[in-house]
C-alpha cells in the first residue's frame, strides 16, 4: 500500500489568505505553505483513491507524480473519492474533478444528503455515482469505516443523520498493512482505540495543539472541543497504548505552529 499526504492543513490552508496571526505571518516571510487536508492511497500503485477533495485539489494532483494522467489521453489513476465529512474543506474540490470521464464518491448517508446539490452540479458535466462505503476497492484495498462524530457542517443545519464524521481504515489485502485516517476526531473513545489497534500508520487530528489555541492566537472565542477536534496535547499520551503503530498529525489549523517528526507535511509518502 502507498499513502501520499497531498495536503496537511485544516480549512483555509496556511497561510490563510485573510489571517495575520504569528504562524501565518511566519509562513509568508519564509515562503512556506500547507494546502488543505487530502490524502491519496493505493494498494498497487496503479489504482488510487482520494481521501477527501480539498479546494486545493488541482494543485495537489499536478504536484504528485504518482497521480499523473496517462497513458490514455484522459486516463487517470484516480478511481474514486472517499469522504470522511461533508465539510467544505473536504468536499469543494469535487467540483474541480468535473473533467473526469466518470466519478465515484463514497460517503455516509448523511454526507450524501448534504451533498445532493453538488452531485446534481457534477452530473451536468460527467457521470457521477455517490455510493455508501463497501468493503473492497480496486488495487487490493479494503476499507472499514467508524463514525467518530456527529457535528454537522454549518450549511447542513437541520439535515437528518448522525454519521457526519468518519475515521477510515484502509488495509492491503495482500500484505495486511493498514492505514487509519482520522483527522477530524472529537474524542478518543474505546471504540476508536480498538478501531486502530494493530494499524501500521495513523494520521490523527492535529487541528489544534491545545484546546484554547484559537483564542490565544486570534482572540476569537471557541475551543478545539467545541469545533469537534481533540487537541494534540490530549491525544499524544493515548498513543502509548499502541507501541507498534506510527502516528502523525494532519489537518493543522493555520494557528498551529507544531513541527516535528510526527507532524505531516504536504507531499509526505508514508513508509508502509
Amino acid at each position: 500500500m502507498k499513502v501520499r499526504i497531498l495536503g496537511s492543513a485544516a480549512g483555509g490552508g496556511c497561510p490563510q489568505w485573510n489571517c495575520a496571526c504569528a504562524v501565518c505571518a511566519a509562513a509568508r516571510r519564509e515562503g512556506r505553505q500547507r494546502t488543505q487536508d487530502t490524502v491519496a492511497v493505493s494498494g498497487d500503485g496503479s489504482a488510487w483513491y482520494l481521501i477527501n477533495a480539498s479546494p486545493d485539489i488541482r494543485t495537489q494532483l499536478v504536484s504528485a507524480p504518482d497521480l499523473a494522467p496517462g497513458p490514455g489521453l484522459r486516463q487517470t489513476p484516480i478511481r474514486g473519492v472517499l469522504l470522511t465529512t461533508a465539510e467544505l474543506d473536504h468536499t469543494v474540490g469535487l467540483l474541480s474533478l468535473r473533467e473526469a470521464t466518470a466519478l465515484t464518491v463514497y460517503a455516509t448517508a448523511a454526507v450524501r444528503i448534504a451533498l445532493e446539490p453538488v452531485r446534481q452540479m457534477l452530473a451536468a458535466y460527467t457521470p457521477v455515482d455517490f455510493q455508501s462505503f463497501g468493503t473492497g476497492l480496486a488495487g487490493g484495498l479494503t476499507v472499514q469505516r467508524l463514525t467518530v462524530g456527529t457535528k454537522r457542517p454549518r450549511y447542513a443545519a437541520g439535515l437528518p443523520g448522525g454519521d457526519w464524521v468518519s475515521a477510515l481504515r484502509l488495509t492491503d489485502a495482500r500484505t495486511g498493512s493498514s492505514f487509519v485516517y482520522a483527522t477530524c476526531l472529537p474524542a478518543w473513545t474505546e471504540e476508536f482505540d480498538e478501531f486502530l489497534r494493530g494499524a501500521d500508520e495513523v494520521l490523527l487530528d492535529g487541528t489544534f495543539g491545545t484546546d484554547d489555541e484559537l483564542t490565544r492566537a486570534t482572540g476569537r472565542p471557541g475551543s478545539a472541543a467545541s469545533m469537534g477536534h481533540l487537541p494534540i496535547e490530549a491525544s499524544r499520551h493515548r498513543r502509548a497504548r499502541h507501541p507498534g503503530t506510527r502516528f502523525r498529525y494532519g489537518h493543522l489549523n493555520n494557528t498551529n505552529p507544531a513541527v516535528g517528526p510526527d507532524i505531516a507535511t504536504d507531499g509526505l509518502v508514508l513508509p508502509l
